[in-house]
């Protein structure tokens, strides 16, 4: 099976028919309901949409056998998963983030680095969660100056350390280095 990217998930139930908010993770909201069922994480439970609607900042939808608002409120905080292979392609300079994890990183003279662990996104922008072979991880910038090179053929992240992160000057808060001693 292909590997399953997280496209939604369930809020709280809405009304007393078996209706949830659902927060969708496309581009377009609605377009989740062009990707059939849609999985739980492990795989093993599967949703039909039935109704879809628009709401103040999220969807309201009905998922077959979903009848009460207690199923309903069981279902909440459910996230919802669609195989990989089902997404449509990227753009040029565009990533799934589950397309980034597993790739090794290595700086811009081909030194590794680590591997991409995870990509996260506290509201300013992605951030690469970079394992080392050893050592805590590191968080950087998915920017262009930070990252000016994603290879998915290759498998491979280019780090561009700067100055900051190789331990040339001072940084505004601590940089673990790959192989230092950890703080």
């Amino acid at each position: 099976m292909a590997r399953l990217v997280c496209i939604a998930r369930i809020g709280a139930a809405h009304g007393v028919q078996g209706a949830v908010r659902l927060w969708t993770f496309t581009r377009d909201p609605l377009a989740v309901k062009d990707y059939g069922p849609l999985l739980t994480a492990e795989g093993d439970r599967s949703f039909e949409l039935t109704a879809l609607r628009e709401g103040r900042g999220f969807l309201v939808v009905n998922f077959k056998g979903i009848t009460t608002r207690e199923a309903a409120e069981r279902l909440n905080g459910t996230e919802l998963h669609v195989g990989r292979d089902r997404l449509p392609a990227t753009g040029e300079e565009e990533y799934y983030h589950t397309d980034l994890i597993g790739l090794s990183a290595v700086t811009t003279r081909n030194e590794p680095i680590g591997r991409v662990v995870a990509v996260h996104n506290f509201g300013a922008g992605d951030i690469l969660e970079i394992a080392p072979s050893h050592g805590p991880s590191l968080l950087l910038p998915f920017t262009d100056p930070v990252v000016p090179e994603v290879d998915l053929a290759s498998g491979r992240v280019v780090i561009n350390p700067g100055d900051a992160i190789a331990g040339k000057a001072p940084a505004p808060w601590p940089i673990p280095q790959p192989g230092g001693p950890s703080s």
